[in-house]
């Protein structure tokens, strides 16, 4: 992983992937994963934008109960489940930040308000799953936090896709996320992660 330099740019991008760096053999894995399965392209070519315009990508992830594991332990245990087709095609690189999490928010009790504060980024775009839990309170606790938000549906996986839909409603209505596709991010603009006046209209996000 490499350092990290801290920069004046308070409108720089961060892309979070949450929890995708998984075993699936949770409770509800079998709902997760076609969804997952859906997902995991449109989050490829996502992550591979990000890369390519130097906007940091970083992994927010559950550590599955191993307080001693580190990230590429993490990664190794869910590349030797049945599932590594989830994981390879979105598998973290040398230059990726990773974080390691315990509850259902990306924030809390992490280091990841100061670890975007040392990259100058006000933005980020939450990317992975679940939709209706741990990216939803995560879209919350950066809401609190002065962030503006972003979630592209199609880049993000759910259990229950009622309750998917209705949290991107709430995420849009009550957090004023910019609710979006992956394909309508557009990296090189430095507001591409702010939400627009139309998010908070009145119309119904689908989840995916």
């Amino acid at each position: 992983m490499t350092a990290v330099e801290p920069t004046a740019d308070s409108t720089q991008l961060a892309l979070i992937v949450i929890d995708m760096i998984n075993t699936y053999d949770h409770e509800d894995a079998e709902l997760l994963v076609p969804s997952a399965q859906r997902v995991v392209p449109v989050l490829a070519d996502l992550i591979g934008r990000a890369r390519d315009t130097g906007v940091p990508v970083i992994y927010a992830n559950d550590n599955f109960g191993l307080w001693r594991s580190h990230h590429g332990e993490l990664v190794s245990t869910a590349l030797d489940r049945p599932h590594a087709d989830l994981i390879e095609p979105i598998r973290p690189d040398d230059e990726s930040l990773f974080v390691v999490k315990a509850r259902h928010s990306v924030f809390y009790d992490t280091p990841l308000a100061y670890l975007l504060s040392r990259l100058g980024a006000g933005q980020v775009v939450l990317s992975g799953q679940v939709t209706e839990q741990c990216v939803l309170y995560s879209a919350l606790d950066a809401h609190i936090r002065h962030l503006g938000v972003t979630v592209p549906r199609d880049a993000v996986a759910s259990i229950h896709p009622h309750l998917a839909s209705a949290a991107l409603e709430m995420m849009q209505r009550n957090m004023g996320a910019r609710i979006t596709t992956a394909k309508e991010i557009d990296f090189d603009r430095p507001d591409a992660g702010a939400p627009t006046s139309q998010q908070n209209g009145s119309a119904h996000t689908q989840a995916r």
